[in-house]
């Protein structure tokens, strides 16, 4: 082999990756916006946590606030209704640990549904599990909510006592930031 053919061995090596380089650069380019629109936009993210003011939310009422697109009850629960919602025997529960033990389900008891350990606060998804209505507070055969779209009645921790709803209203992430503020997500 000459020098020549070793020269030009090299001179062809390196059209070769930087073609490859050059190609990879342009798919790179031409692949990034179509991956970058999957991404939430600014206003999403930006909704994706909010902060709640709750010094004002006397006990026996519950403020509404909305949180991506949904309404979120807020209740400062009095002594009877934790005592009510404490009283409950688990079993009787259409949504309860036994029926989803299987899965992994945390029992559906006021401790777990309440966002402090006093059980004084109470925050969940404000929509019907049935066909995502909106629960009336203080209404139906529980003290909690009703839906009248349906009769799916709620107790006091807004779990599913009577009617078609098949699920007790959810818990959203939420925490105390501090004394007076309700972090949700």
């Amino acid at each position: 082999m000459s020098h020549a053919e070793d020269h030009e061995g090299t001179r062809r090596d390196f059209l070769y990756y930087a073609t490859a380089g050059a190609g990879a650069i342009a798919t790179g380019a031409a692949v990034w916006p179509l991956v970058n629109q999957m991404n939430p936009s600014a206003d999403v993210k930006a909704l994706s946590s909010i902060r709640v003011d709750v010094s004002d939310v006397a006990e026996g009422t519950q403020l509404t606030v909305k949180w991506l697109g949904k309404p979120v009850f807020i209740r400062r629960r009095t002594a009877e209704e934790i005592e009510e919602a404490n009283a409950v025997d688990l079993s009787d529960l259409p949504d309860s640990d036994a029926r989803n033990a299987n899965l992994g389900a945390a029992p559906a008891s006021d401790a777990n549904r309440a966002l402090d350990e006093s059980g004084e606060w109470l925050v969940q998804i404000g929509v019907c599990t049935h066909l995502g209505c909106v629960p009336l507070a203080e209404a139906g055969d529980f003290g909690g909510w009703f839906c009248p779209c349906h009769g799916s009645h709620y107790d006091t921790a807004g779990r599913i006592r009577k009617g078609p709803a098949p699920e007790n209203m959810a818990v959203p992430i939420a925490a105390f930031e501090d004394e007076t503020t309700i972090k949700l997500g």
